[in-house]
């Protein structure tokens, strides 16, 4: 047939095709298995109540403190405030209680609020200074937004920021965000080695799975002397006293002014 040429693809590169096309036959159903048990892995770990690194949620444009309260500045100049997921994630369902109003004036680390469980307290600290626009009336009317959502319905204050760039220089962004995360988890557990065993008479399996895997919600299982010692040692929340005067009469535990 006049305008008609055959072509071995054995005697081009039709046999690298081939092998191309055989290559990606073998790998998609093993990538499609693999990724199907580690999906059902961090499920099962879900449903165990494990703790892990990937379950945290770390949204990458978002500053976080280390005393583990985040911030982030909106278009027109406020910065939402409140508690990180990793900190949520460690203390269990928490209730908000509101210790400042709008129009006040805090500087960094300045007490913002207590959360608290089961009559276990922790304060927490303003990651940034500034005066106070808002307060989410919503975490007080349903406070497990906090838990659900920290980043969006659970945000606490909004600020306007008076030294937004000096004070967020120290915080933790993006990808240094999620590293730092991980690194937060494994010191906890030091932590609580450390803790646990000074102020429980028995190492609780309530903390650790086997294999040494965190529960979730640590310390929702353990006293109160626990949480104060996280507060201080791993928080390292220290906050400047004459910027709590009154406060110790609000019904506040006096021992936290010390």
């Amino acid at each position: 047939m006049d305008g008609f040429t055959y072509h071995n693809i054995f005697d081009t590169k039709g046999i690298e095709y081939l092998a191309i096309i055989a290559f990606f036959a073998i790998l998609i159903p093993f990538w499609i298995v693999l990724n199907r048990q580690v999906k059902m892995t961090r499920q099962l770990k879900r449903k165990l109540g494990i703790l892990t690194a990937s379950m945290l949620k770390i949204p990458q444009g978002i500053f976080f403190s280390k005393n583990h309260m985040w911030t982030h500045l909106d278009s027109k100049g406020i910065a939402k405030v409140g508690a990180d997921d990793l900190l949520l994630h460690l203390t269990g369902e928490v209730k908000f209680s509101k210790l400042r109003k709008p129009g006040e004036n805090v500087q960094k680390e300045d007490l913002l609020a207590v959360i608290s469980h089961n009559g276990k307290q922790l304060r927490i600290v303003s990651p940034i200074s500034g005066e106070i626009i808002a307060v989410n009336t919503l975490l007080q009317q349903n406070p497990e937004a906090l838990n659900e959502d920290p980043y969006l319905k659970g945000w606490m204050y909004k600020i306007k920021p008076t030294r937004w760039i000096a004070e967020t220089s120290t915080c933790y962004i993006a990808g240094e965000a999620t590293g730092w995360s991980v690194k937060e988890l494994e010191r906890f557990k030091d932590f609580l080695a450390a803790s646990v065993e000074r102020y429980t008479p028995e190492p609780s399996n309530l903390i650790l799975q086997d294999g040494g895997e965190l529960i979730d919600q640590p310390l929702s299982a353990l006293p109160e002397e626990v949480w104060k010692d996280f507060e201080h040692s791993f928080l390292g929340t220290k906050p400047k006293y004459p910027h709590f005067r009154g406060l110790e009469k609000s019904g506040y535990d006096k021992e936290y002014f010390q």
